[in-house]
């Protein structure tokens, strides 16, 4: 019996064009920072992507926050570590500007708002990439608050990431349930659908951004728009 739904954020939760997404992040990452840090935009592009591939490729070793913050001062000399304040800053304000290339659902906080009601837990599962203060404002730009969800993943409290499976076993882990209880709801095959169902959980494809890099078969799964979803989340049973 599903007692958890997990939802991912970018691409479901929050329509989004994910190249588009990057491009702004960038922009805006770049703009802060390649003065402070005296180096080149290229330069602090690649870094992130290195540091974040070390997170990505982290496997229940140490939060992906030590792994960034290691590699990234690696590349950009120890005296990154002295900004990590200053990243902070700039996801409490400039990153805010980023919303302006996604989407809203109102349909999202409707889902959520039904599922609670009737005694499910609710779990943030966006790929802990980024801090918390960062993921805490997409989750407002969606129409949602961290206090909708008993667990929201962030580098800071998580030590793998998505597609490795041991992402969802790390949080069935923590809330102490069974991944055959989990409902994964997400917009990326790989990320979303093949890795939680290679766990044993159940899976629900959005379809709205759906990305599916290497055009998967997608008929196993149950499907359709986060409107379809809402609809299978009112017709959930009540647990309460």
């Amino acid at each position: 019996m599903i007692k958890a739904v997990l939802f991912d954020l970018d691409g479901t939760m929050l329509p989004m064009d994910q190249d588009l997404f990057v491009k702004k992040y960038f922009s805006e990452l770049c703009k802060r920072f390649c003065p402070e840090l005296k180096i080149g935009s290229e330069e602090l592009v690649e870094a992130v992507w290195k540091a974040t591939g070390d997170m990505i490729a982290n496997d229940r070793t140490e939060p992906n926050e030590n792994v960034f913050w290691r590699e990234f001062a690696n590349i950009c000399g120890e005296s990154v570590l002295g900004y990590k304040a200053d990243f902070d800053e700039f996801y409490v304000n400039e990153f805010n500007l980023c919303r302006e290339v996604c989407g809203f659902n109102p349909a999202v906080s409707k889902a959520i708002k039904s599922l609670k009601s009737k005694g499910y837990t609710t779990i943030a599962a966006t790929n802990p990439i980024f801090p918390a203060i960062a993921t805490h404002n997409r989750l407002s730009w969606a129409g949602v608050s961290k206090d909708d969800f008993a667990l929201v993943t962030t580098y800071e409290n998580s030590s793998s990431c998505k597609p490795n499976p041991k992402y969802f076993t790390e949080i069935t882990d923590k809330m102490n349930i069974a991944p055959e209880d989990c409902l994964m709801v997400g917009n990326d095959v790989d990320e979303d659908m093949i890795a939680a169902s290679s766990v044993g959980m159940d899976v629900f494809l959005v379809k709205d951004c759906m990305i599916n890099r290497s055009d998967k078969d997608i008929t196993p799964y149950k499907q359709g728009s986060f409107e379809d979803f809402l609809e299978y989340a009112q017709a959930m049973p009540d647990l309460k």
